[in-house]
């Protein structure tokens, strides 16, 4: 099997398993497929570059052949960049866990008992109730927020 068929085998299976992991209904499985999407444009970016092996990026009088450095460049800063937007998306979902009670994207909370799938609405008045929340702050924090 070639290399690049091998790149290319790897890049699908990567975004499909993405897709499929951003559909689901809780947070972190959308953080996991997040992830994989930005691993697929990763493997993709660098092997736009071509796939040399044993080349130095760097041109040389000695070295006759040479590998592009600007692909190597790009997906260093992709990991840096994904690294940044999985944390934060990290913390995103684990304070939207603490004010919702529950892990589901909508914020909703499903019961299944094998036959349906009842939808629980928040009720009036209780403590994770965001407008709850705001009216229970002082008076120099809503100036501040002004």
């Amino acid at each position: 099997m070639s290399t690049e068929l091998l790149i290319a085998l790897s890049i699908g299976i990567m975004v499909s398993c993405g897709v499929y992991l951003i559909l689901r209904p809780n947070t972190f499985p959308v953080v996991v497929g997040l992830t994989f999407l930005s691993y697929a444009v990763n493997v993709f970016l660098f092997a736009m570059g071509g796939l040399k092996v044993g080349m130095p990026p760097i041109l040389d009088e000695k070295v006759t052949t040479y590998t592009d450095p600007l692909p190597q460049a790009l997906v260093l800063t992709a990991i840096v960049i994904s690294f940044g937007m999985t944390a934060f998306l990290i913390v995103l979902s684990l304070r939207a866990r603490d004010n919702l009670n529950t892990d589901h994207i909508d914020g909703k909370i499903y019961l299944s008992n094998f036959t349906d799938n009842k939808l629980i609405e928040p009720t009036e008045g209780s403590s994770k109730d965001q407008p709850e929340r705001v009216e229970s702050t002082t008076t120099s924090q809503q100036d501040i927020l002004k």
